[in-house]
């Protein structure tokens, strides 16, 4: 019996997660942790390093997939990743500082809004308004973009992907597939050395759980950035706002419940 509730929680986390980060390059750790957390009673940090690694190649095969159909920009993405990273570790030192408990469904509560903005008012810019930027103003926006991202990442724990996706549309002004396409690909680096460095520290996790999370994950990345990459804006945008509002309330009432 707990085996059969162990696949049906993992299942569930995966879809959440798959669908999060196929439609919107959202993390899985906001869908998988809760959800472990709360139903299988998995050790808090544990769970968060099962769902970073959950991460790595649900947001890898998505990126390959945007990138696939040319929706990846991948020098402007390296450069907000660097910043990122950097500047999480900075967040991180910072929040070991400063007292942060009340900011803890920060990112939760941001999907749920992000998914009423992507409704209410979809991202309809065009490749072609997006390109007319200059090289130099985009790397600029891309580094003070990634340095608030990172701060924030690492000071709240939480909101790499959501964060990303807010940036890429409204102040970097990118087109939605091409947003998300960016956001999964610089996701899977940071869910890489996030998840190596929760194990290196951490304990094993139990690995049948972990390929279960790894692997409902990237089955439902898989098709929901290959109908993201064939979908019209309006439907992409509809979709992702759904998927976002619905993912925001369920994670809320977990942690409710938890």
């Amino acid at each position: 019996m707990d085996f059969l509730i162990e696949i049906i929680v993992t299942f569930f986390a995966g879809m959440g997660a798959g669908l999060g980060t196929g439609f919107a390059g959202m993390s899985a750790a906001a869908v998988i942790s809760p959800m472990l957390i709360t139903f299988l009673d998995v050790e808090p940090y544990t769970a968060v390093g099962i769902a970073l690694s959950s991460d790595v190649l649900a947001s890898a095969v998505s990126a390959y997939t945007y990138g696939k159909n040319k929706n990846l920009d991948i020098k402007n993405g390296l450069i907000m990743m660097f910043s990122v990273l950097v500047f999480t570790v900075i967040g991180s030192y910072v929040s070991s500082l400063v007292p942060s408990g009340a900011m803890g469904n920060f990112s939760v509560f941001m999907t749920f809004l992000l998914g009423i903005k992507f409704i209410v008012k979809p991202v309809m810019t065009t490749k072609e308004s997006m390109q007319s930027v200059s090289a130099k103003k985009r790397i600029i926006q891309s580094v003070i973009c990634g340095i608030v991202i990172g701060f924030i990442c690492g000071f709240v724990g939480a909101g790499g992907g959501m964060m990303m996706l807010l940036m890429l549309t409204t102040i970097l002004g990118y087109e939605l597939k091409t947003a998300v396409g960016t956001s999964v690909f610089i996701m899977t680096f940071t869910a890489l050395t996030g998840a190596v460095s929760h194990f290196a520290i951490g304990d094993s996790p139990d690995l049948l759980m972990l390929i279960l999370c790894v692997v409902f994950t990237f089955i439902w990345a898989k098709l929901a950035s290959v109908f993201a990459n064939k979908a019209k804006p309006e439907t992409l945008n509809r979709a992702t706002g759904i998927v976002l509002v619905i993912l925001g309330i369920v994670v809320m009432l977990f942690s409710f419940l938890k």
